[in-house]
């Protein structure tokens, strides 16, 4: 008899558990890029997210093209695994490996993730016909590795995360978070952004709400960059919800993803509400 009661509670302990993971309520926070077609969702951590949002936001803020994009994230999957870690070969540190033995800057300087992105930019930029080369020998040409070939393997991945960081994929990234974020500061917000995106992107704030000027929202993508930039960085600045244009991202629906948000709600522009 106690055999079969303790079979009976273990029984409903793991229907549960079960449940309680399927309904998101305790499920590991994640960052989810889809595809197009049937390609399958790419899915990643949302420190990794958020380091690949910044790495994206630095190109913006100078104006460089997709496929910029796309061989700056490549080599930080293989270098980092898009980590902005403190240790690696010899004095390697940071997203890219940098090292300050080789002039790429100081510690301190190569673990801010907007300077290692701009070093990487600035040597990249100098390769002439960087955008039509194999991704593989741009990145080579930059690092200086002693594997040379392994960037191209995180080509697709990267082209994926691209075209969303970039606002070309439109409610493409989302990631999960917890139902009651920890009170956010607009105005960390805001910093962050100019100190990421520079001039290119103008922001205002009133209470918990940020907005974002988006110029022709309807046609431009900076509406989506920047949404996606501040849904991945989420769980960092305590976000609450975000709305574009008709779409809205909320962080005790997070699992669901971007949502059509109900007429009342939607926004001509960007919006962000951090949580109190």
């Amino acid at each position: 008899m106690r055999a079969g009661l303790a079979t009976l509670v273990l029984l409903a302990l793991a229907g549960y558990v079960f449940l309680h993971y399927q309904t998101g309520g305790a499920r590991a926070p994640e960052c989810v890029v889809t595809g197009t077609g049937t390609g399958e969702p790419y899915r990643l951590q949302p420190q990794q997210a958020a380091n690949a949002a910044t790495i994206q936001a630095v190109a913006s803020s100078r104006g460089l093209p997709e496929r910029a994009v796309t061989i700056a994230l490549a080599t930080a999957m293989q270098e980092s695994s898009l980590r902005n870690i403190d240790y690696g070969d010899r004095d390697s540190l940071g997203l890219f490996q940098q090292r300050p033995s080789m002039g790429w800057g100081s510690e301190e300087e190569i673990m801010d993730p907007v300077y290692a992105a701009g070093q990487f930019y600035d040597h990249l930029v100098q390769i002439p016909g960087y955008t039509t080369m194999p991704l593989t020998e741009a990145a080579q040409m930059v690092q200086r590795s002693a594997f040379p070939d392994e960037y191209a393997k995180h080509e697709p991945q990267a082209a994926m995360l691209t075209a969303a960081l970039t606002g070309r994929a439109a409610a493409s990234l989302y990631c999960t978070s917890a139902m009651d974020p920890a009170p956010g500061d607009p105005g960390e917000i805001r910093g962050r952004l100019a100190h990421e995106f520079g001039d290119a992107v103008r922001t205002d704030h009133s209470g918990r709400d940020i907005t974002v000027e988006v110029p022709e929202p309807e046609l431009s993508p900076q509406g989506w960059e920047v949404a996606h930039w501040a849904v991945a960085h989420a769980a960092e600045f305590g976000v609450e919800r975000i709305v574009h244009r008709d779409r809205v991202w909320e962080a005790r629906r997070s699992v669901k993803g971007w949502q059509a948000a109900r007429e009342q709600d939607t926004a001509d522009g960007l919006l962000i509400t951090v949580a109190p």
